[in-house]
Parts: C-alpha cells; structure tokens; sequence
C-alpha cells in the first residue's frame, strides 16, 4: 500500500506541473466544444454512424480532421491516420435463385421469388433437390416437454418450419420457449441435424393477433370520430376560438380513423421476409433457407392430409409435435447470394512523448460508430428511423476530442513522458471488431503499452453523479487515484473486471491494465430517441476531467501500472439468463465457429482448458458456427451441468469438457 501511495504523490506533483497549459482554455469554452461536436456527430447528415454508411465515413474524416487541428501527429498509420479494413456488413442476392415443389406423379409447382417465396439472407447459398420434412416449431425444448426433433431424422431433407412457438396464447408457457422462436435458433438445430435446406412459413397465431388488433384500433377511431363530433355539434357558435378547437379535434379523430382504415387495407397478415431480414448468415456452414406463403406451404402439407392451421392448432391443444415425413413431396431449389463488405477505419492521432520512457504507449480510445437506422442492434423493433446515438457513443467520441486538445495543448509547452494515442474505433457496435483489430495489428507494440482508458457513453450523467468506472482491480494504482482526483465531484462505482461491454475488452485480453468509463444505460439506448438534446453536457465536462487527471498521472508516473489478473468479467446491466461459461471473444475472424481470445479467469472455460485463438465449432452437440449459435447452445444448459466442447486448435479437433456456474 506504501508503494501504491508513494506513486499517487508523485504522479500528482507531475501531474499539477504538467497540465496546468490545459487551463488557458475557460470551462465555457469547452463546454461549448463539446457541445458543438456532439450536435454534428449525433445530427441525421451522419446517417447514425452505421458501418457501411458514407455518414461513419464522414464521421472518421470529422475526427481525422480535429486530430489535426489540435496538433496531434496523424500519419502514423502508412502514411495517415486510417487503419483500415473491411467488414461483412450484409448480403445481396446473385444468380440462380428458384424455388420448386413436386409432387408424387412429378407436378411441379414452380414458386415465384417476391409473390410465394423470398430468400434468407440469414442462411447460406446452395442447391439441393431432396425429400421434405414437417418439423412443426423448429423447436427442441427437453426441459418444457416439447421437442419436433424426437423420433424424426432430417439429415439430408428439407426441413419445414412454423416460425415462433408453440402456445403463444399462454403467457408462461411463451415466457418459457420464448428463447427458441428465434430463426438463428432454428437454423442451428437445421444445421446440427444436417438439414439439406430450410423452408419457413409464418405461424397462424401471429396474424389472428394483428387482425383483432386492428379491429380494436378501428373501433377505437370511429368511437373517437363520434365523440369528437358530438363535442363539435354542442359548442356555440359565437364561441369562436371552443369552435375551432373543437374542430381542430374532430379533423384529428377524422385522420385517424383514415389512418386506421388505410392501414387495414394495406394489412398482410402472411408477409414474406424481405431479404436482408434479421441479418446474414455463414456461408460456409449454413443450408439454404426460404419463407413462402401460408397457401404454399398448405400445398405441401396436403400430403400429410392437413392443413397448416389446422396443425398448429392441434400443436396448441395438446402441446405434442406433429412432425413428419411429408410421404410424396420433394423440393429442390438454389439460393445464390454474396457478401456485401465495406471499408471501415480506426481514425488515430498520436502526441509523442519524450524522455526514457517515449517509446512506452498510453491508449485513450472511444468508438464512434453506432447502428444506423437500426437493424439487428436496434431496442426498437422494425424502425427505419436514423438512430442516432448521441450517448452511446457520440458522447464519449467528444470527450476524447476534446482531450486530445487539452493534451495536444499541453505538449506544446512540454512534451510528455509517454506516448499518447488517441483512438476512435469502428466496429464496436458489430462486436468490438475495430479494438480487436488494432490489438491483433498494434501501429505501437502492445508490450510497449501501460494502459488503456475507454470512454464509451459517458453524456448521460444523472442527479445522483453516478459514474461507473469499469477495470478498476486491472491495476493496483487505479483505485486510489480515482479516489484522490475525484474527491467528492462524482459518485463512483467501481468494478473491479477488466473484461467488459466495451473495446477496453481487446486490450485487456492482452494484458494491458484498463479503465473504461460509462454514466448508466436509459431507455433512449440503441432507439432512434438518442438525441444530443438529452444529453448532460456539464456531466461529460466532469468525467472529461477525471480522465484528463487519471491519465496524465499514468503518462507522466516513473512506472507503468501494475497489470492484475481480474476473475470474470462485468456483465452489461441488461444481464441474462445463460449460465456462465467465461469466454472471451475474438471478434472479427469470418471462419465458421466462435473465436475466442481468451477465458476469463477463474472461469469453467479457463478450468476446462480453453485458450486464446480456440475456435468453438460444436457446444454440448451442438453445432457453432458463430456467436449467436454459441449463445443459443448455452441456452439449454443451466448451471451445474458438465458440456462437452469442441474447439479447433492449431487446425487440429480438440475435445474439452466445461462445468458451467450458474448466470452471473
């Protein structure tokens, strides 16, 4: 502890010597700065941010552009300031695409792409011409009692699937199964059975809600037409100003009973999945996949002597599979499609320090990407509007602006002792794939770099001054300083894990002490709400200071921060219902399985053998050929259970076995 202090002392006699150039600069005028940088990062010409977007572009040049302005050094990277690469960012269909049923004496129905059949984005290209299965939900549910996998072999068929789940009317049973009814879900129990090829079809539940919806919002808007025209018949008319109030009311009830009626013309309670719809799937693994029409799907099912409802129905009542050999049937088809990629950029400026320690690297990051108008990442389902993400993380993007000047400015009196980089990243949003990266490809050697501080939605600071402070036990300094420099401006939450929601994670992974900085998720988070007007700018101000304290103790402190072994890893406040395994992922590797960088220690991975660079192609028997097929394995599993995992390792098949905790 003695030791621990001693640096704290030292560090803040550097630390008032060295920044005191920063504070030629007023509280206003910064203020002002931040201001006026986050209105333009947050505004719509920027398109939310999104990765394959000309606004993330433009975005990357803002910051590339303010790097320079302050003075920072921003050739570093062959020449500039991008480290570039590129991402798989969709889909889009190419040649043959076709889809066809035939029947027992060879009739064959051809389907129309766009009228009784679209494409899977989700799934992979491929052509297949094989036997056909009704497999109900798609559902392998052992614990709830349900599974339309029993007794049924779908190797080498095409597998036909009720989109959602069983009893949806029963709010606990749905609760239950509710994890199942995704389509990444169902792909995966198609590719661990070795389907030959995937045919969805909407539920009959899902569309029989919508249409009692729209009755209720009809009767709705014409009950309110008839109000508002009994409260415009009995004002008096001399009451000019009650007059046009009460008219102004009754034209509104009129529009929306228009709305209404509008919308229940235009109502498709069989819509077809768009392609592009719920994301892009893995080419290499996944089969090929399609959703056609209730009236299509009831052609098949003939040969079973039922129709779709009807099975559905009986699903619901007595909560037993239907599932079958379709005796007669084939389909055959092709799916053509290929990955759409987009180039993106780590925007970095470097101040160079000077002394014995120069060649020592002190990283200040923060993502500036966000989501677009949407998508997957979206909390708002089905929008289109642009989200964009004024807090998460236009917020934390500003600070590190602004930082850079304050830094940039005080080197112009005196350089530091350490090399600083400033770094905004791209790609977090899609899984930290821009920090991952810059850590797999350093410009500066990562054995050379003490620390990283991350700033990732820091613009939403609250009465209570609540800052979250994540990676604090990474170093035995952090604590103690963040302590000292705070005094009692904010109130801080410490957490001790290095391993976290945000690109702190890459760096960590390679045993570089962190600290990364967060004010509290809101319900404005990934929603098109995520405004730069609800932001606190005096609370970005506040955590920009604490950061400007914190890490030019670290740049200018005789040693480097003591690097510390966390356990386990700090969970979003969302949290979840997994048990917890204690993988690390490495984001950004496009080969089928899930690539992980690391376990966490202490973790029933890091006990059961896993490593940095394991690929996990098969979890508890069930096929992985990515994060979200991994997430969906460890779904079945509770806490207590022993899994068998299957990695590859040097291009060779090793075979692990975990003891799962329960969640965190």
């Amino acid at each position: 502890m003695l030791r621990v202090g001693a640096i704290v002392c030292c560090s803040m006699l550097l630390l008032a010597a060295w920044t005191v150039p920063t504070r030629g600069d007023s509280i206003p005028e910064a203020k002002a700065r931040l201001l006026e940088d986050v209105k333009y990062l947050a505004s719509d010409e920027l398109e939310g941010r999104g990765v394959g977007t000309k606004g993330l572009t433009v975005a990357a040049e803002f910051i590339r552009d303010q790097f320079a302005k302050a003075g920072l050094a921003v050739d570093r990277v062959n020449g500039g300031a991008f480290q570039k690469f590129d991402l798989v960012t969709g889909a889009k269909l190419t040649e043959p695409n076709s889809l066809q049923f035939v029947g027992p004496n060879n009739e064959t129905i051809e389907l129309k792409m766009g009228e009784d059949y679209e494409a899977c984005s989700f799934a992979g290209p491929g052509s297949f011409d094989a036997e056909v299965v009704f497999c109900g939900y798609g559902v392998e549910a052992k614990d709830d009692g349900y599974d339309d996998f029993a007794g049924i072999d779908i190797a080498g068929k095409v597998v036909v699937m009720v989109r959602r789940t069983p009893r949806q009317a029963d709010t606990k049973a749905a609760h239950s199964l509710f994890r199942h009814a995704d389509l990444k879900s169902k792909m995966n129990q198609a590719v661990t059975r070795k389907a030959a090829a995937v045919v969805f079809v909407n539920d009959y539940y899902t569309g029989r809600k919508a249409a009692e919806k729209r009755k209720e919002d009809l009767a709705k808007a014409t009950d309110g037409v008839t109000a508002a025209a009994e409260e415009y018949t009995a004002v008096d008319l001399k009451e000019t100003e009650k007059v046009t109030a009460a008219r102004n009311k009754l034209v509104a009830a009129v529009n929306q009973l228009k709305a209404v009626r509008k919308s229940i013309e235009s109502a498709n309670d069989d819509a077809l999945m768009k392609f592009g719809y719920a994301g892009h799937g893995d080419a290499k693994v996944l089969p090929p996949a399609f959703h056609v029409t209730q009236k299509r799907a009831d052609q098949l099912l003939a040969g079973l002597g039922k129709k779709l409802d009807e099975l559905e129905t009986a699903i619901d009542q007595d909560f037993k599979p239907r599932s079958a050999i379709i005796p007669g049937w084939k389909v055959r088809g092709a799916l053509s499609m290929e990955k759409v990629r987009a180039d993106v950029f780590n925007v970095i400026g470097v101040i160079d320090g000077d002394g014995p320690l120069a060649d020592e690297t002190v990283v200040i990051g923060a993502h500036y990407d966000h989501v677009g108008r949407g998508g997957q990442n979206s909390l708002a389902p089905g929008s289109t509007e642009i989200h964009n993400g004024a807090d998460d993380n236009a917020s934390g993007t500003v600070a590190l602006l602004e930082l850079a000047r304050r830094f940039a400015l005080a080197a112009k009196v005196k350089k530091p002792a350490r090399r600083i980089v400033f770094m905004a990243f791209t790609g977090e949003e899609l899984g930290l794939l821009g920090s991952a990266r810059y850590c797999r490809e350093p410009v500066f050697p990562l054995e050379k770099t003490v620390a990283m501080l991350n700033m990732d939605m820091v613009g939403r600071l609250k009465e209570d001054n609540k800052l979250i402070v994540y990676g604090t036990g990474t170093s035995p300094r952090w604590a103690p300083e963040l302590e000292k420099f705070n005094g009692s401006a904010l109130k801080l939450i410490f957490k001790p894990e290095g391993f976290g929601p945000s690109d702190h994670s890459s760096f960590y992974a390679k045993k570089i002490p962190v600290l990364h900085f967060f004010t509290g998720e809101h319900p404005d988070y990934h929603r098109p709400t995520d405004d730069w007007d609800k932001l606190n700018i005096d609370g970005i101000a506040r955590v920009t200071e604490l950061i400007e304290k914190m890490a030019a103790s670290t740049i200018e402190a005789a040693e480097r921060p003591a690097y510390v072994e966390v356990k386990g890893t700090a969970q979003p406040t969302r949290g979840g219902s997994r048990p917890y395994v204690g993988t690390i992922p490495e984001f950004g590797n496009e080969e089928p399985g899930y690539s992980v960088s690391g376990a966490a220690p202490g973790s029933p991975a890091e006990k059961g053998g896993l490593k940095g660079g394991d690929r996990i192609v098969k979890f508890g028997g069930t096929a992985v050929a990515n994060l979200d097929d991994f997430d969906a394995a460890l779904r079945k599993f509770k806490g207590g259970d022993e899994v068998e995992v299957v990695v590859i390792r040097n291009k060779a098949e090793v075979k692990l076995k975990m003891v799962l905790d329960p969640p965190k």
